[in-house]
C-alpha cells in the first residue's frame, strides 16, 4: 500500500505532460511524441490516475489528428476509450463531448475528381488518395466502434449511444472510397436521425450501380423493422418520398419496392397470414439478397411471435457482427 502511494506521488500533474508533449508535436516530432503519449499515459493508468491519463490521451489524439497523423491519432483515440473502460467512467454528456471532439478532428478529405486516368501522375495521386481514405475510415471506425461498445456497457442504450452510431454511419459514407451501404445502414438504424439517413440514401441513389438503389432502401427498412422500430421505418420511407419529390427525382420501381410498400402497413395490424402471403408472393425479389430472409424472420418474431425455423440461426448474428464489429 505504501509503495502504491509513493508510485502515485512520483507522477507530476498530467497538465505538465500535456504541455510538454504538445510542444514535441508542434516541433514536428510526431512519432517521438506518440511513444511518450503511450508510455506516460500507461504510468497514470498503472497508478489508477485515470482522469489524468484521459487528459493526456485526449490531447494527444486531437493534436496528432490536427497534424494529419491519422494512424497515431486513431491509436491514441482507441487508448482513450480503453481508459474510459478501465476507469469505469459512465456514459454522460461531458464524456460524449470529449469523444465528439476527437471524432471531429478526423480529416474529411474528398477523393480527387476529374483526373485523367491515362496519366501516370494522376493515377498515382488517385491511388494515394484512396489509400489515405481507407486509413482514415479504418482509424475512425476503430475509435467509434470502441466508443459505442463502452457506451453500451456504461449507461447508454443497450445497442450503444445513438449519436455515436450516427457519427460512424456518416463518416463511413462520406469517407469510404467504396461505400458499403450495409455497414452504413447498420449504424444509421441504431442512431436517431432517420432524416439524415434518408438524405444519405437519396445521395447514394444518384451514384450507385443500377439495381443497388432499391436493395439499399429495402435493406434500410428491414433493418429498422428487425429492431422492432416501425416508427422510424415508416418515417424513413415518407422522408425518402418527400426528398425525391423535392429534387424532382423518382424512387426506384421494382417488385422489391412494392413488397416494402405493402409490408409496412401490414405490420401495423395483426395480419400474420398476409405477412406470409407477401413473403411468398415476392420471393424472387427477396431472393436478391439472402440476408433479407434472416431480417424477415426477426421481424416475424418481433411483430407476430413466430419462432425461428431456420436452422442457420447463426448467420444473422454473424452478419451483424461483421457490420458492427465485436457483436454490435
Amino acid at each position: 500500500m505504501l509503495r502504491e502511494r509513493v508510485r502515485r506521488s512520483l507522477l507530476p500533474p498530467a497538465k505538465e505532460n500535456v504541455e510538454k508533449l504538445a510542444k514535441v508535436v508542434e516541433d514536428g516530432n510526431c512519432y517521438g511524441a506518440q511513444q511518450m503519449y503511450k508510455s506516460i499515459s500507461a504510468r497514470y493508468i498503472s497508478a489508477e490516475r485515470y482522469s489524468e491519463a484521459l487528459d493526456l490521451l485526449h490531447s494527444g489524439a486531437c493534436l496528432q489528428l490536427e497534424h494529419g497523423q491519422v494512424t497515431c491519432g486513431a491509436e491514441l483515440s482507441v487508448l482513450f476509450v480503453e481508459t474510459l473502460v478501465k476507469g469505469k467512467f459512465p456514459y454522460d454528456d461531458d464524456t460524449l463531448d470529449r469523444v465528439r471532439k476527437v471524432y471531429k478532428k478526423f480529416p474529411q478529405i474528398p477523393v480527387p475528381q476529374h483526373l485523367d486516368l491515362t496519366d501516370d501522375d494522376d493515377m498515382q495521386k488517385l491511388s494515394e488518395a484512396l489509400g489515405e481514405a481507407k486509413i482514415r475510415v479504418e482509424g475512425c471506425s476503430s475509435f467509434l466502434k470502441a466508443a459505442i461498445k463502452w457506451s453500451a456497457e456504461f449507461g447508454a442504450h443497450r445497442n450503444g449511444s445513438l449519436e455515436l452510431h450516427d457519427m460512424l454511419a456518416e463518416y463511413i459514407y462520406s469517407e469510404s472510397p467504396e461505400v458499403d451501404m450495409a455497414r452504413v445502414s447498420y449504424h444509421f438504424v441504431r442512431g436517431k436521425h432517420p432524416k439524415t439517413f434518408a438524405s444519405t440514401l437519396v445521395n447514394f441513389m444518384g451514384k450507385c450501380y443500377p439495381g443497388e438503389d432499391d436493395l439499399a432502401i429495402a435493406r434500410a427498412i428491414l433493418m429498422y423493422l428487425s429492431l422492432g422500430n416501425l416508427r422510424d421505418a415508416n418515417y424513413l420511407m415518407d422522408e425518402l418520398k418527400n426528398q425525391v419529390r423535392d429534387k424532382e427525382l423518382n424512387l426506384p420501381r421494382s417488385d422489391l419496392m412494392q413488397f416494402i410498400n405493402y409490408l409496412l402497413p401490414t405490420l401495423q395490424r395483426d395480419a400474420l397470414p398476409l405477412f406470409n402471403v407477401l413473403t411468398q408472393t415476392y420471393k424472387s425479389a427477396i431472393d436478391r439478397e439472402p440476408v433479407f430472409y434472416e431480417l424477415l424472420e426477426e421481424i416475424a418474431g418481433i411483430f407476430y411471435g413466430v419462432q425461428r425455423r431456420n436452422p442457420m440461426q447463426g448467420m444473422f448474428g454473424d452478419f451483424f457482427k461483421m457490420m458492427g464489429g465485436d457483436g454490435m
